[in-house]
């Protein structure tokens, strides 16, 4: 059977600082040169900084940032000058433009004109050709009808002849045309006297 016990007061702090002793002995790090874990990493770190100045990192670090600042700065530079080229052509072509609606308008306005000129010569040409070919049928109806005229006086004198030719024929025999004929003499002697 197990011996219980009743810790007076006095014995419980005695029994309470021992543990606390051992638990202290328990978690107490070890050290080495009188430096624990953190000491050691402290150490490293001011190890290693002061390597780093002393092959002059900062200074390699500093001119590699000041090479990419370099580079930096020209990129900019260029990309300066490449907005400045852009917005002098934007503005170039714009001025273009607007040239060129101008220009259009003038073409359009000149177009305009000329097909108001090429129209007037059209209707000008028209109404000649009209009166021409008014003049040229007139001449040929003209023609047509002298023609015409001269045709019926030839008809008409062809008919009037064998008209008379039958007529003669009729009334007239040998002998009315004797005394005719002696007649018609007679007259061409006294106007040839």
């Amino acid at each position: 059977m197990a011996n219980h016990t009743l810790a007076l007061p006095a014995e419980a702090g005695e029994l309470r600082a021992h543990s606390e002793q051992a638990d202290h002995a328990a978690t107490a790090e070890p050290t080495a040169f009188f430096l624990d874990a953190s000491g050691w990493v402290a150490l490293a770190m001011i190890a290693v900084i002061a390597i780093m100045i002393w092959k002059k990192v900062p200074g390699i670090i500093a001119a590699a940032l000041d090479k990419r600042i370099a580079v930096i700065r020209g990129e900019i530079e260029e990309a300066s000058k490449l907005r400045a080229e852009a917005e002098a052509l934007k503005a170039e072509y714009e001025a273009k433009t607007a040239g060129a609606e101008d220009e259009a308008k003038a073409i359009v306005a000149q177009a305009r004109e000329e097909s108001a000129e090429i129209l007037a010569q059209a209707e000008e040409d028209a109404d000649a050709l009209i009166r021409r070919r008014g003049r040229l049928a007139e001449d040929k109806i003209a023609a047509a009808e002298r023609s015409a005229i001269a045709d019926i006086r030839a008809k008409a004198a062809t008919v009037a002849t064998a008209a008379a030719a039958t007529l003669i024929a009729q009334q007239h025999d040998a002998s009315a045309d004797e005394a005719l004929i002696d007649e018609t003499i007679s007259g061409l002697d006294t106007r040839l006297n």
